[in-house]
């Protein structure tokens, strides 16, 4: 029982020690966040001391991830607006492009949430919006990084996921990065998502979210969020309208720009050019730039979607020898992000892109910018060739302008305080390609298909633009660009004239994707019209993200509900049900009168134009006619069928069928030996005529060998007399080295061996001695050679 007591009484002390180990840490962790507000409360905001993150009134959470991430200096545009945020003050800001405008926000929401000592109980907190998803990812992943020392659970809405899913986790976030589409969808239709408690809104490329492309949802959006909060506005080219600010009710925002007193809009690090190439010339241009740069990092803008994939395809097949990736608003966003991340991972590459990746991302090490298709303003230019030079890291920039848009563009960039000069394209780097696009594209239909789109793609955004002192569609040279891209003519467009609503027109597929909704066919509320009848194809084409190279795209209706193009290709008349059986009965009136026609020993029926064209054709009427009989002709010169059939009577008339057999087998039998015969006598005279040219040749090398030997002479007065012993004189004397007297070249030597042994010698004596004839005297007379020779012959 003591025991017992004692133990209650330890495990009751061990309680009591960690409530008050607890209400210590509660009581420090207070003492430590007023101390924090205070050094916040005293902070000068325009203080030029503050240069590092150590100079800011920080949260120890907030510094260990900004040490652990390798931040440590502020760059100008942190310097400025991050002690602004801190203090709890709506700002304005802008700054050049990969200047840090990331940490600028990022830092402030979550120093924001710390201080008021926010958790999952108390919903949103802070809200960033994004106009790209590729920018929204990059955010969260900065988010991520620094602030992994903190409790706070955050969130990435942009779309590409189930809506259900999303609306699962919705509610325990409390930092959310989205994009606009589908943030507001997310605020109709998710149940018990609520923004009221939110203390911070920030809108990171302001100034692209608040334009016409965004306005819609922009401003439902706000309307669901509390009037009493945090805003923060960032953009490397920043508005300052009154009816922007009014719109997100801001109160006495603070202006914060960095580089408006600089000399240049962009960073000082960027080289920037610009190329005059005509239109029909781009392609060729940027073909023999990427080839000229295959060891560079390229990024390549151009205006459409379509243009993307038709420049990737086309390059493609043409293998200019660089890794080539393409990205645009269609795709899916599993694809979109493994294409960002292989860009980012690799050394070398070409990028292209459209606008979607202009604002924001950060593209490591990206060593060329090239702006093909001229940007709709001076803000979009900013932005492009902000992709590199990054963080006062170095870059270039190129922008190809035809002629008719040269003034006007260069007037745009020079008010934006933009310094870019003029090159020229070196004769021996231009490659066309025209040829070789016209081959691909009679070779691949689907590429041709694709390269129509571009064509109507690229006028259609010409003629949108709202600065027509730089875009001149009648200056441009259609036709030659079209050829150019290897279409066999120009594609006809049907123009509409543009009123007030053409950014809005222009805009209007971006704002569609940013919602993330997933079907073209739904209606402002996200519910698809119950009363629209589709057909199988019109389901299809409304798949956001499908494929243009697909089959079912050549089977698609014209109705033009579905084609963002349908505005610029239009039929002039669609006929109803009536119209149509009306023409049918007038194409039957109309019908050729049917006749009879005789070809051979066949009567055809022609009632049509079709039948009757085709009775005009001798290669389709060829296995109608008759084609005759083929004949052999016998030894008399009497002509017969090639296959003639006995008639079955007269061949029963000639007796048994085994009596016939046997007769013909013998015939043949005979005939066979006699031909053998015949057969062996030939071949026996063609080896004698062999043997007898054989022999005449062997004659004739001897003669001639003869006559190119030295004759022998006998020593006589007279010198003319032939020497009848000469020959046998010339042959080895006995006992004597044979080979060591001739003088018709060196002796042969004997090859060496490795080794040798005794029987190796034995061998030798003994052949030496049988080569040995002995001879009781000298030769006199020829008796005697000749006995010499015949012994040498038998030795």
């Amino acid at each position: 029982m003591a025991a017992e007591k004692k133990a209650g009484a330890a495990q009751k002390k061990h309680r009591s020690g960690t409530t008050e180990a607890r209400t210590l840490k509660r009581k420090r962790d207070q003492e430590d966040l007023g101390k924090l507000q205070e050094a916040v409360n005293e902070l000068d905001p325009k203080s030029p001391t503050i240069k590092a993150f150590t100079d800011l009134p920080l949260s120890a959470a907030t510094a260990a991830g900004l040490r652990s991430s390798h931040f440590e200096t502020l760059t100008d545009i942190q310097a400025r607006a991050i002690p602004l945020a801190l203090k709890g003050r709506d700002i304005l800001g802008a700054a050049k492009t990969g200047s840090g405008k990331t940490l600028a926000f990022l830092v402030p929401v979550l120093e924001c949430l710390f201080r008021q000592q926010w958790t999952e109980y108390d919903g949103l907190g802070a809200l960033i919006i994004s106009p790209t998803r590729e920018l929204a990812v990059q955010i969260f992943e900065v988010l991520r990084q620094i602030g992994r020392k903190h409790v706070f659970s955050a969130g990435l809405v942009i779309g590409g996921k189930s809506l259900k899913e999303e609306a699962e986790r919705l509610s325990r976030m409390n930092i959310l990065v989205c994009t606009p589409g589908r943030m507001l969808q997310h605020l109709d239709q998710t149940a018990g998502f609520v923004v009221d408690n939110l203390q911070m809104l920030v809108l990171d490329e302001a100034d692209r979210i608040m334009d016409m492309g965004f306005q819609s949802a922009v401003d439902a959006l706000v309307e669901h969020l509390p009037k009493t909060r945090q805003t923060m506005l960032f953009s490397a080219t920043q508005s300052k309208k009154v009816s922007d600010l009014a719109r997100l009710s801001l109160k006495d925002p603070e202006y914060v720009s960095v580089h408006e007193a600089a000399e240049s809009a962009t960073p000082a690090t960027l080289q920037q050019h610009y190329i005059v190439t005509p239109l029909p010339e781009k392609l060729d241009t940027l073909f023999g730039f990427i080839k000229s740069n295959l060891k560079s990092k390229i990024v390549v803008f151009l205006s459409s979607g379509k243009q993307v994939r038709f420049v990737y395809e086309s390059f493609r097949h043409l293998q200019p020898g660089i890794p080539l990736l393409h990205l645009h608003g269609r795709q899916k966003q599993v694809a979109r992000l493994e294409i960002t991340h292989r860009f980012t991972a690799a050394k070398h590459a070409c990028l292209f892109a459209t606008d979607v990746v202009a604002r924001g991302v950060d593209f490591p090490a990206v060593d060329w910018v090239i702006q093909v298709d001229c940007p709709e303003d001076a803000d979009t230019y900013i932005h492009r060739v902000g992709r590199t030079a990054r963080y006062e890291s170095a870059g270039r920039a190129v922008l190809f302008l035809d002629p008719s848009e040269e003034e006007g563009m260069l007037k745009r960039l020079e008010h934006k305080k933009v310094p870019i000069l003029k090159v020229h394209v070196k004769e021996t780097k231009k490659k066309s390609i025209a040829d070789q696009l016209q081959n691909m594209c009679f070779q691949y239909p689907d590429l041709k298909y694709l390269g129509q789109k571009a064509f109507i793609s690229y006028t259609r955004s010409i003629h949108l633009q709202k600065d027509k002192s730089v875009f001149k569609l009648q200056k441009l040279d259609l036709d030659g660009f079209a050829t150019s891209m290897g279409l066999a003519g120009t594609p006809q467009i049907k123009y509409q004239k543009g009123g007030d609503d053409v950014k809005r027109i222009k805009n209007a597929s971006r704002a569609a994707l940013s919602s993330g909704s997933e079907s073209e066919g739904e209606g402002g509320d996200g519910k698809k019209k119950k009363d629209e009848v589709r057909t199988k194809y019109q389901k299809m084409a409304e798949r956001v993200n499908q494929d243009v190279l697909s089959s079912h795209y050549r089977k698609l209706i014209g109705d033009g509900s579905d084609d963002e193009d349908a505005d610029f290709l239009s039929v002039k008349r669609v006929l109803g049900d009536d119209e149509l059986d009306a023409a049918a009965d007038e194409a039957g009136a109309a019908a050729v009168a049917a006749k009879t026609v005789s070809l051979g020993k066949q009567e055809f029926i022609v009632d049509s134009h079709r039948r009757e064209k085709l009775l005009k054709s001798k290669k389709k009427m060829l296995k109608y006619m008759d084609k005759g009989q083929k004949l052999v002709f016998d030894d008399d010169g009497n002509a017969h069928p090639i296959y003639e059939l006995q008639d079955e009577e007269e061949f029963k008339k000639q007796g048994p069928v085994e009596i016939l057999r046997r007769q013909f087998v013998d015939t043949e039998a005979s005939r066979v030996r006699e031909v053998d015969v015949e057969d062996k006598q030939l071949a026996k005279e063609k080896r004698q005529e062999k043997k007898i040219k054989r022999k005449e040749r062997e004659r004739e090398e001897e003669l001639a060998a003869a006559q190119a030997a030295p004759k022998a002479q006998l020593e006589g007065a007279d010198g003319d007399a032939e020497d009848p012993l000469a020959l046998l004189r010339s042959l080895p004397a006995p006992g004597g080295g044979a080979d060591s007297d001739r003088e018709d070249g060196p002796p042969k030597k004997k090859a060496k061996k490795w080794f040798q042994d005794d029987s190796d010698d034995e061998r030798e004596k003994a052949k030496k001695k049988k080569n040995v004839i002995e001879m009781d005297r000298e030769p006199d007379t020829l008796e005697d050679l000749e006995d010499m020779a015949a012994r040498l012959l038998e030795g």
